[in-house]
């Protein structure tokens, strides 16, 4: 997927799965992120555990940011009543797993982690698989108050995983 910058110089970005591309330089400042893209992804992608979608500046090979996509369940107990109402009572719901998403520091405040964001949830609603929702693990305060700025709801016994249903997704890319 190509997007353009809005700024005054325009800039095109590249989503596209990882291959080749330089991971050498990334880094996000959280060292679990930085030492998966370096050191697993590869393995994870091999091995069919994740898909890993990288940014890259349109020419370039450095990745800018990177996220994976899996499948998961959840379990059908632990969705918010109101929501459990409009499902078939299976123990376990599918759903997708958006388990990592980063963006090197040199790049912040760019609104590249929306943009990669935006990229995963459309990944996941043209996917062929059912799933009905994208859930997450934020890592901390920040991460989840980003994730609930673009309206992913809190399980309600886990404060730091989120979840987004797949007809909130569609309405987005109406």
């Amino acid at each position: 997927m190509t997007f353009s910058n809005n700024s005054d110089t325009s800039i095109n970005y590249l989503i596209q799965p990882l291959a080749k591309q330089d991971r050498a330089a990334f880094s996000c400042g959280v060292e679990p992120l930085d030492l998966y893209l370096k050191q697993q992804a590869g393995q994870d992608i091999r091995k069919r555990m994740a898909a890993i979608f990288v940014l890259v500046e349109e020419g370039s090979n450095a990745i800018i940011g990177y996220y994976t996509l899996s499948s998961t369940s959840i379990i059908f107990n632990e969705l918010p009543t109101e929501i459990t109402k409009k499902l078939p009572k299976y123990p376990n719901v599918p759903a997708t797993l958006l388990g990592r998403l980063a963006v090197d520091q040199r790049y912040r405040k760019k609104r590249l982690g929306e943009m990669l964001l935006m990229d995963a949830l459309y990944r996941s609603l043209q996917n062929e698989i059912a799933t009905v929702a994208v859930v997450v693990d934020a890592k901390d305060d920040k991460a989840r108050s980003f994730y609930e700025y673009y309206d992913f709801i809190q399980f309600p016994n886990f404060p730091y995983r989120l979840f987004l249903l797949m007809d909130t997704i569609a309405k987005l890319f109406k």
